[in-house]
């Protein structure tokens, strides 16, 4: 028989699946048996309270030999960035029910049992390594993204001869490639720089235009979520 925190803990599970957004973002790991990990980027499609969940099953070509472990009783994990006032990676681990065809291509999955929320308010940062390019000015320059949250992030720049920089300054981060994600450009400006033994340390605000928080957003999805092995 349930009793009422079953019915409490289905109610809060419930209230987080709906912060995802149907057609958002998210990213779904798989594990082979032989321990080899698949990272995929699709769609969160929608939901049934305490039954199922509906995840957009990416084409084949993209799943490889992975597609073989999308199958019913296959564990997969779900991550999604929930858009808000601060901001939060949702993720859960579930197994696929059944797999369907039509009216396209979906993964029904169980209804999970536990919500994990990790909150990307501005003081948290996740640790990063990525290779940019910073354009200030007209010209360009060559460095990593060694911090990042929704709102900025903080560049190291090692070769910075003759790099003057100021206050609310205009610059561009300028990303090539980053896991799945390719030709990123992020509007930004310059809140606080710092000489190391060897290059700068640049703090950088990101701007608030459509444009960069959509392209913010998918570079924080991808940074939490680990690559595929």
């Amino acid at each position: 028989m349930q009793g009422p925190i079953k019915i409490e803990v289905a109610d809060r599970l419930n209230r987080k699946l709906g912060l995802f957004q149907a057609g958002s973002a998210v990213t779904i790991d798989v594990v082979t048996p032989a321990g080899k990990r698949g990272k995929f980027r699709t769609t969160f499609i929608g939901y049934l309270a305490r039954d199922y969940v509906l995840i957009q099953l990416p084409e084949s070509y993209k799943l490889g030999s992975f597609s073989q472990f999308m199958g019913q009783g296959s564990n997969i994990t779900v991550r999604g960035l929930i858009e808000g006032q601060e901001g939060a990676i949702a993720a859960f681990a579930s197994t696929v029910r059944q797999t369907l065809q039509i009216p396209s291509r979906m993964l029904v999955l169980e209804f999970p049992k536990e919500i994990s929320m990790q909150s990307l308010r501005s003081s948290i940062r996740i640790d990063t390594n990525i290779d940019v390019k910073i354009k200030i000015d007209d010209n360009y320059w060559q460095g990593k993204v060694v911090d990042l949250s929704l709102k900025g992030c903080q560049l190291q720049v090692q070769n910075s001869d003759g790099l003057l920089l100021q206050k609310s300054q205009q610059a561009t981060v300028i990303i090539e490639h980053f896991n799945e994600l390719t030709n990123l450009n992020i509007n930004s400006s310059i809140c606080n720089s710092k000489s190391l033994s060897q290059g700068l340390s640049i703090g950088v605000m990101f701007d608030e235009d459509k444009h960069s928080k959509k392209q913010v957003t998918d570079l924080l999805l991808q940074a939490i979520t680990p690559a595929a092995e």
